[in-house]
Formats: C-alpha cells, structure tokens, sequence
C-alpha cells in the first residue's frame, strides 16, 4: 500500500511548520487539508503558509480556487487522491496537513461521496408519490431517512441509483471507514491554556498583519459575506464590522472565541473519527515517523 503522512491537530498547533521538517527530512510534498488556503486572496485568515515556507517544500491545494468558487469534500476527495499518487509515483511521501477533519478522513478513509449537482432531470415529471414509489422498489432501505415530502433527496437518491446500480444505502454499508491507504496520522498537541494563548496570539498577528485589509480587498473584488469561502472563521465575523454592528475590537474578541470553540470541535472529530496518534513533543512525533517510514 502506498504510504501517506497526515499532520492534525487544532488550530494554531504548528502544523505548518511540522509538515515543511517533515517534507524535507523524508523526501516529502505537501497536500493542504485545509478547506480555506485553496482559496486565492484569502492569506492571512486561513494562516495560508507564507512566500518562505511555500518555496522550503513542495505544497498542493494552495490558491487553486477563486473566492467566489465553491468547493466540496467530494472535490478535495479527488483532487487529494490525484496527487497522493503523483508524488507517490515520483518516490516521494505525500505528507496531508490540515485541521479539516472530514477532509483527512476523506482523503484517507473508503469514504463515497455522491454528486450533488447531477443535472439529471428525468424524474422532474413524476409526482413525489410516484417518486416515493419507484425508490421503493429500487432502494427501499433509503426510505427510512428520506420522507415522501422531501422531492429534491428522492430524486437524488433515484439519479444515484440510475448512475451506480445500487442504492445510497448498499453503497454506505459497503463501506468499511478504514484507510485506503498505509497511513500514519500525527496529532500535535498541547495543554489547552498554552493552545488559548496561541490561538489569541495568531489572531492578534493576523490584524497586525493586515487582515483587515484583506477582507476590504476581496469585498472591493465583489466578493461578499454569502460566498462559501467567506463563511469561515477569521472572515465571517467581519460581517458584523462592515455593517456597523459591531466594533472591531468586538470583531477580534468574536474570532478569538469561535477560534477556541473551533478547536474542540476538531479534537472531538480527531479523537472520534481517526485514528491519531498524539505527540506534545515534535522530536517524539518525528522518530515515530523515521520508525513508520523503516
């Protein structure tokens, strides 16, 4: 099986960082799993790794989408595998490092992920009993979640059985949430007041380093506070700002807290969803890796 490094951990850990050492101590590249960096022009919100560290390793998923893109799990999936097997193919470790759970998980783990944009219309006719109906027959297990009501899940389903011969339910249960690949994912970590301090410090970096300034530009561009890229912590909250809600030191103070709130989510999905191994220490996290890679 092809090996795959992945570095997690909350926000503000020093993934970064971690990665690019890796990268260059293990012959490795690096896959942004960060729902944000794909963006262009989003920089300092997403603590995007900067001119330097971009050009100390090799980085994919970086500025690859413009701010009023949208961007789906189901395209990282893709686009993740494609390069897992590039740089496997050129001998080298593809190394994934982000904080976006479902992400990770995805890129590593036997997930399926259906179209949501199927242009397929052919059920557009038939009544929501008639729909009901014909799902029935062909996935009557999808039933269960989807009620008769609900037109826009039925046709879903129904485009989803047309394009795989088999049912959302047959292809979940066939799934078995365990990696496609030899993986070793690393979670770094520290004591919640040390990780607070960072996670504030970060955030007053980023207004000193013209987040601001940022957000002014891409809302110049026509980008607004409805595009998917704007939804994320360090941009929506300047929602309030622009429309004289709020002050920008209440702006900080949000971003600070939603940052905290942010990272116990993702300690609960890494701890629930993957299986991490936790370093405080990097130079510990590093020889479990020289000890994967023998």
């Amino acid at each position: 099986m092809q090996k795959v490094l992945a570095i997690v951990g909350p926000t503000a850990v020093g993934k970064t960082s971690f990665g690019i050492e890796c990268a260059n101590l293990f012959n490795g590249e690096i896959i942004s799993g960060d729902s944000i960096q794909i963006y262009k022009g989003l920089d300092i919100g997403s603590a995007k790794p900067n001119k330097k560290e971009l050009s100390e390793a090799k980085h994919y998923l970086i500025d690859i989408k413009k701010a009023n893109d949208n961007y789906s799990v189901k395209q990282f999936q893709d686009l993740s595998r494609e390069y897992i097997n590039k740089i496997s193919n050129d001998n080298k470790l593809p190394i994934i490092v982000g904080g976006t759970g479902l992400y990770i998980k995805a890129a590593l783990y036997d997930y399926v992920f259906f179209d949501e944009d199927s242009k397929d219309n052919q059920y557009e006719d038939l009544t929501n009993e008639q729909l009901y109906n014909l799902l029935k027959d062909k996935d009557p297990k999808a039933l269960e979640k989807i009620h008769i009501n609900n037109r826009k899940r039925l046709i879903r389903a129904l485009n989803i059985y047309e394009k795989h011969d088999k049912g959302i339910s047959e292809i979940k249960d066939s799934q078995k949430h365990k990696p496609i690949y030899d993986c070793l994912i690393i979670g770094l970590t520290c004591d919640r007041e040390e990780l607070y301090k960072r996670i504030d410090d970060r955030v007053d970096k980023m207004i000193e380093e013209g987040l601001l300034k940022e957000i002014e530009g891409l809302l110049n561009e026509g980008i607004t506070f409805n595009n998917q890229s704007m939804q994320a912590i360090g941009y929506k909250e300047f929602k309030d700002y622009f429309e004289n809600n709020k002050t920008l030191e209440e702006v900080i103070e949000d971003i600070k807290r939603n940052s905290r709130h942010f990272a116990k989510r993702q300690y609960t999905f890494f701890n629930n969803q993957l299986d991490v191994k936790w370093f405080t220490n990097k130079d510990d996290a590093l020889l479990e890796v020289k000890k994967w890679l023998i």
